[in-house]
C-alpha cells in the first residue's frame, strides 16, 4: 500500500524551508503531492504556472514528488485525491497556533484526514516567502533562501 500525503500551500515562492519539510515527509510517506492552492486573502506574486514550475525545479530527481494545483477546500482536494493525510510545516509557535486551528477545522469538516505538523529544521525557520518577496522587490540574492537550482522568473 503507497501512504500518500498532501502538501498544500500557496508557495509564493517555494522556498528552502518548504524544502527541507518535503524531504522529511517524504521520510514518513511514499509520495507526497505538493498542492498549490489559491489562497483568496493573499495577492499572489507569481503566477499559478510560475509557482508550479519553481516547485518543479526544486523537486527535480527527488523520488515521490508530485506538483498540482487547486481551488477547493483542501480537505475536498485530498478526498477528490484519495489521500488521507496534510503535511504542514511551522516555523515558529505563531505559525503553530494558525496551523493548530486549520488542523482542527479540517478534522471537523474531514474527520478521516489527519493533520501532521512538522516543525521545519532551525537553519530554515527565518526563511518566510514574504521574506523572499521583498528581497526580490529590492533586487536582493535570493540564493540562500531558495532551493538549490531554482532561477525565478523576471518580475
Amino acid at each position: 500500500m503507497t501512504r500518500t500525503a498532501v502538501f498544500p500551500g500557496s508557495f509564493d515562492p517555494f522556498t528552502a524551508g518548504h524544502l527541507n519539510i518535503l524531504k522529511r515527509a517524504l521520510t514518513m510517506f511514499d509520495k507526497v503531492i505538493v498542492a498549490v492552492g489559491i489562497n483568496q486573502d493573499k495577492r499572489g506574486f507569481f503566477t499559478m504556472e510560475q509557482k508550479m514550475d519553481i516547485i518543479r525545479q526544486a523537486t527535480k530527481g527527488i523520488e515521490g514528488v508530485s506538483v498540482m494545483s487547486y481551488s477547493n477546500l483542501t480537505v475536498d482536494f485530498c478526498r477528490q485525491s484519495g489521500v488521507k493525510h496534510i503535511v504542514r510545516g511551522v516555523r515558529n509557535m505563531i505559525d503553530f497556533e494558525t496551523e493548530r486551528s486549520i488542523a482542527d477545522a479540517n478534522r471537523r469538516l474531514a474527520p478521516e484526514i489527519e493533520t501532521i505538523i512538522i516543525p521545519t529544521a532551525q537553519e530554515f525557520a527565518h526563511i518566510s516567502s514574504s521574506a523572499v518577496r521583498d528581497i526580490i522587490r529590492h533586487n536582493g540574492d535570493t540564493s540562500l533562501f531558495l532551493p538549490e537550482g531554482v532561477v525565478l522568473p523576471e518580475k
